[in-house]
């Protein structure tokens, strides 16, 4: 078992995020002696869901999930072309985009987006440091991220659930990857990674019939990236992270159409990814609001 603390290099989350607050062990076992063993302990009658909830820092029961009045929204990517890096002209809202035109960066198997934070479970303790809600903004400086951020949030704004990214792309490469993150962006500029996923293009259909992408073709593809639960508040605002790596949480595709391992690394070669957003070509983030 895992002993939570909520405590991490750039963020904390309170004593109420700490595991001596709600005996997680504890509750798994009360689990496992009810349904393994039969022990009659009262486990059935209890809320079948338990989340903490960021921002507001609080653990909450609930019935269900996804939560019964959850409200799935969109939040649409926009730019004017040039959506590369923090400083770009990236921008996430609820209106339908217009005419824009496609954001474009290189994606280089040599030199992939680092992996900084996120839910990475790995076995010693300097890689320990590096899992979790890990301040992207040194992420965010890469021309080879594209960043997508709201304005400033007026109220507040409870994101909780499962998360979709559906993204509009095109490749140079008959094979390629695309990201995704979700970032809560804090008044001071830190930038706390909520949650992540990653697709592979060849699998964008099956993960049993892999297909090559035709290059230069635009394809659609829906990207889990997986779940949470934080109430984005007055002031911070929600960032959208795409990109094509995620090193080494992710193993980097060579680019080639060819099989990953078998790849060397002078075989490697540059990818040019397109991401589109426009009225043939919508881009979004589906947004669990409860």
């Amino acid at each position: 078992m895992i002993s939570f603390t909520g405590l991490f290099p750039e963020f904390s989350y309170g004593l109420q995020a700490s595991a001596d607050v709600l005996d997680l062990t504890g509750m798994q076992i009360r689990w496992f002696d009810h349904w393994l063993k039969g022990l009659s302990n009262g486990v059935e009658q209890e809320k079948t869901v338990y989340l903490f909830v960021m921002g507001k820092n609080l653990w909450r029961e609930e019935e269900d999930w996804p939560l019964p009045d959850t409200d799935f929204r969109s939040l649409y990517l926009h730019s004017q072309g040039h959506a590369n890096c923090l400083t770009g002209d990236g921008w996430l809202s609820a209106s339908s985009p217009g005419e824009e035109p496609e954001d474009v960066y290189i994606y280089d198997p040599h030199d992939p987006v680092p992996t900084v934070g996120g839910a990475t479970l790995l076995p010693n303790s300097v890689a320990i440091a590096n899992v979790g809600p890990r301040d992207q903004s040194l992420i965010e400086a890469r021309a080879d991220v594209l960043c997508y951020t709201t304005a400033p949030l007026e109220k507040p704004m409870e994101v909780t659930g499962p998360i979709e990214l559906v993204l509009f792309v095109a490749s140079s490469a008959l094979d390629t990857d695309f990201t995704g993150k979700l970032v809560d962006v804090f008044p001071d500029g830190r930038a706390a990674l909520l949650t992540d996923g990653i697709l592979r293009a060849r699998y964008r259909e099956s993960f049993v019939l892999p297909e090559l992408l035709e290059p230069n073709r635009v394809y659609q593809l829906r990207l889990d990236l997986g779940a949470t639960a934080n109430v984005f508040l007055p002031g911070h605002r929600i960032c959208l992270e795409v990109s094509s790596s995620n090193f080494p949480c992710f193993d980097r595709n060579t680019n080639t159409g060819g099989a990953i391992a078998e790849v060397g690394e002078a075989s490697l070669i540059a990818a040019t990814n397109r991401v589109f957003h426009d009225q043939r070509y919508p881009s979004y983030r589906l947004c669990c609001k409860k």
